[in-house]
């Protein structure tokens, strides 16, 4: 785990703070579409993304999701946090969108080193800061992109936080993600398709422009 803290967060966080994370925080492997968080859970810590990708979502009162935004390697989840410093019930999804490794960090130390280092401040603060203009630009998406603009930007997004020009992914997935149905989504893509912006095949979509 050393290692691993090391080479993500040792250019961001003092020794000092790497020994506690090291003495008191937990690694935890996920496997692709295991849940990490779930809506109304009591925040007992936060997570450190070490590798791979969480995708963070909403449910409305009728079982339906949408996609907020992506976590990334070197990221926590500024929801997570908030949750439990407040100790309050989490108010979002958190699943992995591939195998993931991440250091969950006890919601005790979260305050204290808040003042007792610089770096895990400003790292807190960054984080909030990156959310909500991803928020921000979730909400300009939805109120200004039509509905073709929305998806290839999905996919150029996803391309990047997975690291892979290739996605394993139907399209049933991406409609839940995007809060519509199926068939407007295979609709959409075979248009990107003719377009030569993707390739499709049987439940993976190969992005060529991004």
């Amino acid at each position: 785990m050393r290692e691993k803290l090391e080479n993500y967060f040792g250019f961001v966080f003092e020794k000092e703070l790497l020994n506690e994370i090291e003495k008191v925080g937990v690694y935890k492997k996920l496997r692709e579409n295991e849940i990490l968080v779930d809506l109304g859970d009591q925040m007992k810590g936060v997570p450190l993304l070490l590798d791979g990708a969480i995708k963070i979502v909403r449910e409305d009162k009728k079982g339906e999701e949408i996609l907020l935004y992506f976590l990334e390697r070197g990221d926590t989840c500024a929801s997570s946090f908030a949750s439990a410093i407040s100790n309050g019930k989490c108010g979002i999804r958190a699943i992995a969108e591939k195998e993931s490794e991440l250091i969950f960090l006890p919601k005790e130390k979260l305050d204290d080193w808040m003042v007792k280092y610089k770096s895990w401040r400003n790292f807190i603060i960054e984080s909030y800061s990156i959310r909500l203009n991803e928020m921000m630009e979730t909400i300009d998406t939805l109120a200004f992109m039509k509905m073709d603009e929305r998806l290839f930007k999905y996919l150029t997004d996803k391309v990047q936080i997975m690291r892979e020009t290739t996605l394993n992914t139907t399209h049933q997935e991406i409609a839940y993600d995007m809060h519509t149905s199926r068939v407007v989504i295979s609709r959409l893509l075979k248009q990107l398709e003719n377009e030569g912006k993707i390739t499709l095949h049987r439940n993976k979509i190969e992005i060529l422009e991004f």
